[in-house]
Parts: structure tokens; C-alpha cells; sequence
């Protein structure tokens, strides 16, 4: 499924870039609204953990697309993707006002590209068999 693979490359995009603020590098401006230049320490936990859990959600569309083959209930893996999707969703319409230019014209359409294609591939995802 074509919304699968957008979803999950996008997914992965936004996994390095939390593990690239993780690392301190000055890509701040691309998030929470462009306070930082570089990441304080105790943020840089929070993209850890936000790489973490970006990761189940690559993993999650992947395998509700049908690109990994995972032994897991998809009803579960469905839920989950509508409420990641719906996440961000809202996380779209936060960036919309964000302060940062270079948030606001990067992450909010990928952020909403993201949200589409999770919840277009979780509603779609029951032709495949788990």
C-alpha cells in the first residue's frame, strides 16, 4: 500500500530528526516552536523518548500496509494508528501557529502527510490478513 510506505519513509525522517536533536544538533529552530537553536539537555530526553516512539509508529504503518510481517493483532495495530493519527492531527494544526517559519512550512505538512497516511492505512488495512 502506497499511503504505507509514504508513511513509514516520512515516519523514519522524523525519527532521525528527534535523534538528531537528541544529539544536540542545531535544528531546534524545526521544533517546539523554534525556542532553541540546539536542544537543552533535558529536551534532548524528550527526542529520545519522541524517536522511540516515532519508531512503533514507522513500525505500526509498515505492518498495517502489509511491508512487514508481523505476528501481531491487528486490531491493536488499528487503534493505535488512529490514535497516532489523530495525534497528529492535532500536532498539524499546533505548527500551523507556530512561531518558527521553518517549523511551520517543514513540519506542518509533513506532520499532516503523516496523519493522513496513518489513518488512510489503518481504515484500509483489513484486506490484509494477520
Amino acid at each position: 500500500m502506497i499511503t504505507a510506505w509514504i508513511g513509514g519513509i516520512c515516519m523514519l525522517l522524523l525519527v532521525l530528526f528527534q535523534i538528531l536533536l537528541t544529539l544536540g544538533f542545531p535544528l531546534g529552530e524545526y521544533a517546539m516552536g523554534g525556542k532553541y537553536k540546539a536542544f537543552p539537555p533535558k529536551m534532548r530526553v524528550f527526542s529520545g523518548i519522541a524517536a522511540v516512539i516515532l519508531t512503533f509508529a514507522a513500525v505500526l504503518i509498515l505492518s498495517l500496509g502489509g511491508i512487514l510481517d508481523l505476528d501481531v493483532s491487528a486490531p491493536f495495530f488499528r487503534y493505535a494508528a488512529y490514535g497516532f493519527g489523530g495525534y497528529l492531527c492535532l500536532n498539524t494544526i499546533m505548527n500551523l501557529f507556530s512561531f518558527s517559519k521553518k517549523e511551520k512550512y517543514t513540519m506542518t505538512p509533513l506532520s499532516a502527510i503523516v496523519a493522513f497516511c496513518l489513518i488512510y492505512t489503518a481504515y484500509h488495512s483489513n484486506s490484509y490478513s494477520y
